[in-house]
């Protein structure tokens, strides 16, 4: 069953009209000719559509964000690349199955490709712990990355995780070590490495596969340290207040983009990534060509040099001294 969002409604409304229209159009030759009506109607359906999703608010593209039909990783992996094997394990006895990697043909082109999997289905979200990653996860993740350095192969990473598993057994693991260690090698890894946030970028889960030369985000996802419900319970106390929690992250592509915390947005189909896969991801593999073909021609030293600085620069703020 399609998730209908609040402010979805409308258009939804009007298109089972369309349909309805198209329906009694096959059925009964008494209808006459009404495609003039239905093209009209279209019409209004892409206007409607233009205006309700260039106005959404922060809440708003979270709920967009977190849509159970949303492309995940494996769907994106489908599309874009070829010969993908996937590699399991993080050789210290953990699985990690909310982060997937493996090796792939990007083109011509040899890549790692790594990302969390939130899952389609009951039993598949359960498996997948609805991505939200066990230490193994993150190690894993840096395994593979290890391994691209070792046969010079670049780096795509994508994010799609509420944040990372919170639960005792997890900080039992070494939850924290495992992150800020990939945080901690990632920066010195010597290949081109390319992050998307293709949903949801929650907290220092997102972070653990986050610190890339390149990091460009899908225009209805959002990257921020904390939930807006957690944010809310936080500062005022009350989960309700999700609407200021989320205006107060700034956590939509357009205010990361201006804090400097993303390079780039990746422009969505009409009405979300969850309503027209195939098209978002053709849009994905242009952005990730035009990216990896300008990281090609940095030698290794300036690649780790360039993700130094740009890391280096995030949330830095300037002073002016008076006499």
């Amino acid at each position: 069953m399609v998730q209908i969002l609040e402010f979805e409604r409308e258009i939804f409304a009007l298109e089972n009209q369309i349909h309805e229209l198209v329906s009694m159009s096959h059925m009964y030759d008494s209808v006459g000719d009404i495609t003039h009506e239905i093209g009209k109607l279209h019409k209004k359906v892409r206007h409607m559509k233009h205006d309700v999703y260039a106005k959404l608010n922060g809440w708003q593209k979270t709920q967009v964000a977190r849509h159970p039909d949303r492309p995940h990783t494996l769907d994106y992996i489908g599309y874009i690349f070829t010969d993908f094997i996937e590699l399991h394990g993080d050789r210290h006895g953990g699985y990690g199955p909310s982060v997937v990697g493996g090796l792939g043909k990007f083109g011509d082109q040899s890549v790692m490709i790594i990302g969390h999997q939130k899952g389609r289905e009951t039993q598949e979200k359960i498996h997948r712990n609805f991505g939200m990653s066990q230490p193994a996860g993150y190690r894993k993740a840096l395994r593979l990355m290890k391994l691209a350095q070792k046969f010079r192969i670049p780096i795509i990473n994508l994010i799609d995780t509420p944040g990372a598993y919170p639960g005792i057994d997890a900080e039992e693991k070494g939850q924290s070590e495992a992150i800020a260690t990939n945080l901690f090698q990632m920066i010195d890894i010597d290949v081109p490495i390319i992050v998307t946030v293709i949903g949801e970028g929650g907290s220092g889960g997102a972070l653990a596969i986050g610190v890339g030369n390149r990091v460009l985000m899908f225009e209805h996802s959002v990257y921020s340290v904390i939930s807006p419900e957690g944010c809310a319970s936080i500062l005022w106390g009350d989960k309700d207040k999700v609407v200021q929690a989320a205006e107060a992250l700034q956590l939509t592509a357009p205010s990361l983009l201006k804090l400097g915390v993303i390079d780039e947005i990746i422009r969505e189909p009409l009405g979300g990534a969850h309503r027209h896969h195939k098209r978002t991801a053709i849009l994905l593999k242009k952005a990730l060509r035009k990216n990896l073909h300008d990281l090609s021609r940095l030698s290794p030293d300036e690649l780790v040099h360039q993700r130094h600085e740009k890391f280096r620069k995030l949330g830095e703020v300037g002073f002016e001294v008076g006499a």
